[in-house]
């Protein structure tokens, strides 16, 4: 187990104290409310930005790949909070053309089987994030929704550019499909579902497994998925900078994944942009009020509604993107998270 660097654990210490203060003394430790576009910052948002701000914290990249990735795994011990469980953490090896794809089977105490299954891909831009730094993200979801997660580690870029981390994640479904009764899992109930670039090849590779016949996704869970890499909506202006993802993070990080000379206007990058919806799992899209790919996933929601694809859309008005890797800090994005927790469990229900 990978020590926590004094330093880290004396900033852990310290946030938590600072949301342990009454709510006059928050209020007054993270300034006068904020309000745009009708909306108001939620307290829990704001003073975690407050926080990152007089401790000189970058928020999401550092402009190095390496670092950015230490960086936000480290994050976990500050935001995430104490490991959740009693949740058992399988490694899983998933055979590929070249190679083995590493993943996690998490799965709850007492779950009986054979039971839903969740194929969850992490967010960080398709650069930074990884397995670990979703850890208590996908214990959470096992958990609260009574389902077994498989987190998979897929390729990311610079290393590996798109369309690496689709293929990688189509694979992953297909084998905890073909697998799922070696796995506890019911075959007819796996989803797939992720946050932000992890909601975007979610919900990828829910159209590829759909259009190709044979097995598809049974549910989608999409929390701030990125849907259309190829434009600049209201959103993406209105909150590029001071709510934890920026839109230079943005650039930063669709430029390692689509380096020059790919198309992002290509559907496995930008599902949004797919001719056809129709016919694909239902879904739950998850958007927060300050995040600069709000109108992504609320777009990709109308665009389902519209193709006649069973959508819920969960607009948190009052949050930040990343708001499921928040889970240790206040009350509120423990809340969001729950609520998507539910939806899953609903869908997968027998």
């Amino acid at each position: 187990m990978m020590s926590i660097p004094l330093r880290v654990r004396a900033q852990a210490v310290a946030l938590r104290a600072a949301f342990a203060l009454p709510r006059p003394l928050r209020r007054l430790l993270a300034g006068p409310p904020v309000r745009r576009d009708g909306q108001e910052l939620a307290l829990d948002a704001q003073l975690l930005l407050q926080l990152m701000r007089i401790a000189g914290t970058r928020i999401v990249v550092d402009g190095n790949v390496d670092a950015s990735r230490a960086a936000l795994d480290l994050s976990r011990h500050l935001v995430s909070g104490p490991v959740i469980g009693p949740v058992a953490a399988q490694e899983i090896q998933i055979p590929m053309e070249n190679g083995r794809l590493a993943a996690t089977l998490y799965t709850p105490e007492g779950l009986a089987t054979p039971s839903g299954l969740l194929v969850f891909y992490h967010g960080g831009g398709w650069v930074i994030g990884s397995r670990l730094s979703h850890d208590n993200t996908a214990r959470f979801l096992a958990q609260q929704a009574g389902v077994q997660v498989l987190s998979v580690e897929y390729r990311r870029p610079p290393e590996h550019i798109f369309p690496a981390a689709v293929e990688d994640a189509l694979a992953a479904f297909d084998h905890a499909h073909d697998h799922a009764v070696d796995l506890g899992a019911d075959p007819a109930r796996v989803a797939v579902g992720g946050d932000s670039a992890g909601g975007n090849i979610a919900a990828v590779t829910a159209q590829l497994a759909t259009r190709r016949g044979g097995p598809a996704p049974a549910f989608q869970l999409l929390l701030y998925p990125a849907t259309d890499v190829s434009r600049r909506s209201h959103s993406r202006d209105s909150f590029a900078d001071g709510f934890f993802l920026t839109g230079k993070d943005m650039d930063w990080f669709a430029d390692h994944y689509a380096p020059a000379g790919v198309d992002r206007a290509d559907p496995r990058m930008s599902p949004l942009l797919t001719d056809d919806l129709s016919g694909l799992p239902s879904a739950y899209i998850g958007t927060a009020g300050f995040d600069p790919l709000r109108d992504d996933g609320e777009d990709y929601a109308e665009a389902l509604t519209k193709a006649g694809v069973p959508t819920t859309l969960s607009r948190q008005p009052d949050l930040i993107h990343g708001y499921a890797n928040f889970l240790g800090i206040g009350h509120r994005f423990r809340e969001a998270t729950l609520e998507a927790a539910k939806a899953l469990r609903t869908a997968l229900s027998e």
